[in-house]
């Protein structure tokens, strides 16, 4: 039996890097004490969720990759701990900016980035503005607890992505996410929505999946947003096994047996009765019908 303890990582932020990562720091040696291989933290943890303006000044918050400081700190982090920790942050690449996701070991290697595929754009979430569509393609990580397919917060509403990663080989599949209140639709709450959309995906790719979002009202110069947790952990039939609450900074973690779920993938039939020959259409642009009226 490979037994995976994962957890899930959510805490509120303000626009002191110091004080985040050491909020973060507290909650992976946490984690770790419970005994989690694999930790998940919320996107862009540094500072506070940017994208809620349309201002440039903000891409002075991107770093290269090589030489990042708290790639480096995250990684000495996962050494002591023993922990794979996924970081979030705003990349720059020469004249480029990304969404990226560095996956960091257990020994705390650097094995890799993946930059966010689906970068969305309605008020309150401008991510267009700052984020270059990311050019990595999906990718599935071999860590020291088994195969990780990382997405990034608006990948998940794409079952297109979550497949090809398990197609690929994903034992477990990763969002960090920022995602709460909508500017333009007051009182609307996406939460279980949200939910809903990834447990689909574990139970149609028979995957556990790990969902790590922010928490707070964050104000911008024009908007503001509370974020509204409810980090939780999927088992492979789209089942919650862990939850957290909408307001507190918190750890959650829950046992998955790899093993145990590679066994019902083989044995539950949805990849041997595939039909690619039939999915042509997804490769098609979407129809003028179904377009929102304000996508970009």
């Amino acid at each position: 039996m490979r037994q995976l303890i994962a957890a899930a990582v959510q805490i509120s932020c303000t626009d002191e890097v110091e004080e985040n990562l050491g909020k973060i720091e507290r909650h992976v040696r946490e984690a770790a004490r419970r005994g989690a291989g694999l930790v998940v933290l919320q996107e862009l943890f540094e500072g506070v969720y940017f994208c809620m303006d349309e201002d440039k000044r903000h891409n002075s918050r991107a770093s290269p990759v090589e030489g990042h400081k708290t790639i480096a700190r995250m990684a000495a982090l996962a050494r002591e701990t023993g922990v794979v920790l996924p970081v979030s942050l705003f990349e720059r690449d020469g004249s480029r900016l990304y969404n990226t996701l560095v996956m960091i070991d257990a020994d705390g290697k650097v094995l890799g980035r993946y930059r966010k595929s689906h970068i969305p754009n309605s008020p309150g979430y401008s991510e267009k503005l700052y984020f270059a569509d990311g050019d990595t393609g999906f990718r599935v990580f071999e860590t020291a607890v088994g195969k990780v397919g990382a997405g990034v917060c608006w990948d998940q509403w794409f079952p297109e992505a979550a497949r090809a990663m398990v197609l690929m080989g994903a034992e477990v599949l990763i969002y960090p996410t920022a995602i709460g209140s909508e500017p333009s639709y007051r009182g609307w709450d996406s939460r279980d929505h949200w939910q809903r959309v990834m447990q689909g995906h574990a139970g149609a790719n028979l995957t556990p999946v790990i969902a790590a979002n922010r928490i707070g009202t964050e104000r911008g110069d024009a908007s503001e947003t509370t974020f509204y947790g409810s980090s939780f952990i999927a088992d492979h039939t789209g089942a919650k096994l862990a939850e957290a609450d909408r307001v507190s900074d918190s750890v959650i973690t829950a046992a998955l047996d790899l093993d145990a779920i590679a066994d019902a993938k083989r044995s539950w039939g949805v990849f041997r009765d595939r039909r690619p020959d039939l999915y042509g259409v997804l490769l098609e642009p979407t129809p003028d019908r179904l377009l929102a009226k304000n996508a970009a």
